[in-house]
């Protein structure tokens, strides 16, 4: 063996994420939502939960701060089931460590794009069934006046969870780094990215038109032959006005206004328009 493959093992062993490490992630990921804010939701707490990995994997530290940068993004996903998705960036911040033709973008690009599938999988499974049957069984028990109702309800939603939750983690992380070498052998990386990036984008998409909900409750004409302007909205293209103030928005971002400054124009805004009957809560 020449000294060069002796210096890139001693490199690579160096590179690795052990299972210590892994738990250490997994006790991390528990505080996902302990700093839960309006603007990147799960971002910072996806952050606080990577850096081990991250210190271990970068020495210097411009890499170490462009690493965290990328994870203080936008996420939002299942706490439960989030897991999986930490470990699968754990194994491709590996990779990137060992790999220096490795695009930074993909890291990003997979997180969005799974973070909407598994959440979808994570809020039937957790909210609408285990909670479920564990919220069942604990109230019947404690509608008799048996203290072992609420007690019972915690062990049963908690510990099925937390035992996921481990799984997820060390399966995330060994499917991540299986996937990436097989990609790197058969050199489809950028079709994954691309792929991804896609992906990533309409699930932002869809997330930012069901989160900003508007309604113009507005009339034009009188009696039964009145149009409502929020009719024609929808036939020129549905969601049209909440694109229109998400695309506002960013733009203003864009131009360094700050966060604390907009929320409050949205407050002024949605209080007065309202107020005057320009926007509405559409009934159901």
């Amino acid at each position: 063996m020449t000294s060069n493959n002796v210096e890139k093992n001693e490199m690579n062993n160096d590179k690795d994420i052990s299972k210590t490490l892994l738990n250490k992630l997994f006790l991390r990921s528990l505080t996902l939502e302990a700093s839960f804010n309006y603007e990147r939701q799960q971002g910072l707490g996806y952050a606080f939960t990577m850096a081990p990995v991250l210190k271990k994997l970068y020495k210097k530290d411009t890499e170490r701060t462009e690493a965290i940068q990328r994870h203080l993004e936008f996420f939002n996903a299942t706490p439960y089931i989030s897991q999986f998705i930490i470990g699968v960036s754990a194994a491709m911040e590996k990779e990137n460590a060992q790999n220096e033709d490795f695009d930074t973008s993909s890291i990003l690009s997979v997180k969005a794009s799974l973070m909407g599938p598994l959440a979808g999988i994570g809020d039937s499974l957790y909210w609408g069934t285990i909670r479920l049957i564990a919220t069942g069984i604990g109230t019947s028990m404690a509608l008799q006046g048996n203290i072992l109702g609420p007690i019972l309800f915690f062990l049963m939603f908690n510990i099925p969870t937390f035992i996921l939750s481990y799984f997820y983690m060390h399966i995330g992380y060994k499917v991540g780094t299986g996937f990436l070498s097989k990609l790197a052998s058969s050199g489809a990386m950028d079709k994954l990215t691309y792929g991804a990036s896609i992906l990533g984008l309409l699930v932002i998409g869809g997330m930012s038109a069901s989160m900003i909900n508007t309604y113009v409750p507005l009339k034009i004409g009188s009696g039964e032959g009145a149009t409502a302007v929020q009719d024609v909205l929808n036939q020129i293209m549905p969601g049209l006005l909440p694109l229109g103030i998400f695309w506002l928005i960013f733009w203003l971002l864009g131009k360094g206004a700050k966060t604390t400054t907009i929320l409050i124009g949205i407050f002024i805004i949605g209080i007065l328009s309202a107020w005057i009957g320009i926007l509405g809560v559409e009934s159901s």
